[in-house]
């Protein structure tokens, strides 16, 4: 009896190990795996530290800079447009007018003395000996053989034939001039032109040359008038004053000072002096206006000092004196025998002996003439 209990009490215990044994292992495992996963689990139970943002350092002044990432792109402050070359029309044509009223008789020189109006006489003797004599025909008639330079007695056709002349010689305008009449049927189809567009116009002037800028004055010329009046005719400044009729042209977009000027000398027969580039160059050789004087600003200051009588053929034979001149044209070397520039040595700016005068460049761009 005694050795059968102890046979099943080893046999029990044989039994209860294995159970033990992994009861154990379950607890170890147990006690294993909860003690370093209850510490990982419970960390990120716990409020995150937030994680400061990098800031400059402080200035010596005690101001901090702006952090980097505030200088992005999205949050600059929206540049502003950079303005058009050519500027707002209506701007320029406030500038032209404003421009004009200033100085419409006075000079912006006023401290300039030259030139005088003896200096002027003398300037229109030697002139007149050289090349002859011009006086203002009693009657205007438009030229079919040239295009001329305001040379019409309408105001229209003037203005468009001065437009035509701009920044070209005699010749190449008249091509130009006589090109767009076989276009168009004769030079007063206005309504024509308008009608064709300015591509059709171009083509038929680019013999002129810069038929891409003319063609587009003309007819925006054109246009403007046609809106004001109704009707494509400005032969109402024929009654104007030479102050009234300078301002209505200057208000046109694309007419300038030089343009408006030899339309009011030539076609209305009023005194005023207009400035190309030959007028430009030598009254500068002659001493006769600053060096620094711009094509604008020299004719305000001549057509205040010139006398009247003076005008009309001193603006013709400077311009003839300037084509013909060895001396005195573009290009051209001062020997000292032009009897003009002999008598005005002390006067003139530049050009000395030897030296060549230099070619100026005529101001006929689109928004110089606006």
């Amino acid at each position: 009896m005694a050795r059968s209990a102890r046979a099943a009490a080893s046999t029990t215990q044989r039994r209860e190990l294995p159970r033990r044994a992994a009861r154990l292992k379950t607890e170890q495992s147990q006690s294993h795996s909860q003690s370093p996963q209850l510490e990982v689990k419970t960390e990120p139970q716990s409020p995150p530290k937030a994680t400061p943002r990098k800031r400059a350092a402080p200035k010596a002044d005690g101001k901090s800079e702006t952090p980097k990432r505030v200088k992005t792109e999205d949050e600059k402050p929206t540049p502003k447009p950079s303005p058009s070359k050519k500027g707002n029309p209506s701007d320029l044509r406030d500038k032209k007018l404003k421009a004009y009223a200033q100085y419409a008789n006075s000079s912006p020189f006023p401290d300039f003395a030259h030139p005088t109006p003896e200096e002027c006489k003398l300037a229109h003797r030697i002139l007149a000996s050289l090349h002859g004599e011009r006086n203002r025909p009693a009657k205007l008639v438009a030229p079919s053989s040239r295009a001329g330079c305001g040379d019409s007695p309408s105001v229209l056709d003037a203005l468009v034939r001065t437009i035509l002349s701009q920044n070209t010689s005699d010749t190449n305008s008249t091509r130009a001039k006589q090109s767009m009449d076989k276009a168009y049927g004769r030079s007063d189809k206005w309504e024509a032109i308008v009608a064709g567009g300015q591509a059709k116009l171009q083509e038929a002037i680019k013999c002129g040359g810069l038929s891409v800028v003319k063609s587009k004055v003309i007819i925006s010329v054109l246009e403007q008038v046609h809106e004001r009046y109704g009707k494509y005719s400005l032969d109402h400044l024929h009654n104007a004053s030479s102050e009234e009729a300078m301002t209505e042209m200057l208000s046109f977009n694309g007419v300038g000072p030089k343009t408006a000027s030899c339309v009011l000398l030539f076609c209305l027969q009023r005194e005023s002096f207009a400035v190309d580039t030959h007028v430009y160059r030598i009254t500068g050789l002659l001493g006769w206006r600053p060096a620094k004087a711009s094509r604008e600003e020299t004719h305000q200051h001549l057509d205040a000092r010139i006398p009247d009588e003076d005008k009309y053929g001193l603006h013709v034979l400077i311009i003839s004196h300037g084509k013909k001149c060895e001396e005195c044209r573009a290009g051209g070397k001062n020997t000292g025998k032009c009897e003009l520039r002999k008598a005005f040595r002390k006067g003139k700016l530049a050009g000395e002996a030897g030296e060549a005068v230099k070619e100026e460049e005529e101001e006929v761009k689109i928004k110089d003439e606006e």
